[in-house]
């Protein structure tokens, strides 16, 4: 089967790997068409949905994947916020989210700033790429969980709704 996902990040890309071991991996760069850095579960989500659908639609696609990092506000607090999305041939839509914690409050305001959290990251840990490695998800928990690890979460939870409906 051939599974293509939104994204040539390698953390997204090793996560669907190890949830469809068997299959064809293919990473493809598509437009989330959101904004660069999603403010909202609702905006992270339609990212997500969006690449998803671009994969879907490609010729020799059996499964679309979109995952789609973003935040989201509570009250005065910012979270992390993560969505996936899977579209089959049949253009059923399965969606998942994944896990959720507060971001230190000098991370918030340089988002409110109009920057990417992946750049954020980068300047706050003074490393390079933490987006493509760990993520902020393993910055903030000390590597209990990494972003490969939470985007693992939610194509698990896709691929089981996909095969509970087939």
């Amino acid at each position: 089967m051939n599974v293509y996902i939104g994204s040539q990040n390698p953390t997204k890309k090793a996560a669907v790997k190890s949830e469809f071991p068997e299959d064809e991996i293919i990473g493809v760069d598509v437009e989330s068409k959101v904004s660069a850095q999603p403010f909202s579960d609702e905006e992270t989500l339609e990212g997500a949905i969006n690449r998803a659908r671009e994969c879907a639609a490609m010729k020799k696609a059996d499964l679309g994947i979109g995952l789609e990092g973003g935040v989201m506000e509570i009250g005065e607090d910012l979270y992390l916020c993560n969505w996936g999305a899977l579209i089959d041939h049949r253009e059923n839509l399965y969606t998942a989210s994944g896990a959720r914690i507060r971001l230190p409050d000098e991370i918030k305001k340089e988002l409110e700033k109009g920057l990417e959290l992946g750049e954020v990251m980068d300047r706050y840990t003074a490393k390079q790429n933490v987006r493509k490695n760990e993520g902020a998800i393993g910055i903030f928990t000390n590597g209990a969980i990494i972003r490969e690890e939470m985007f693992q979460h939610i194509v698990r939870l896709l691929k089981g709704q996909w095969e509970f409906d087939r």
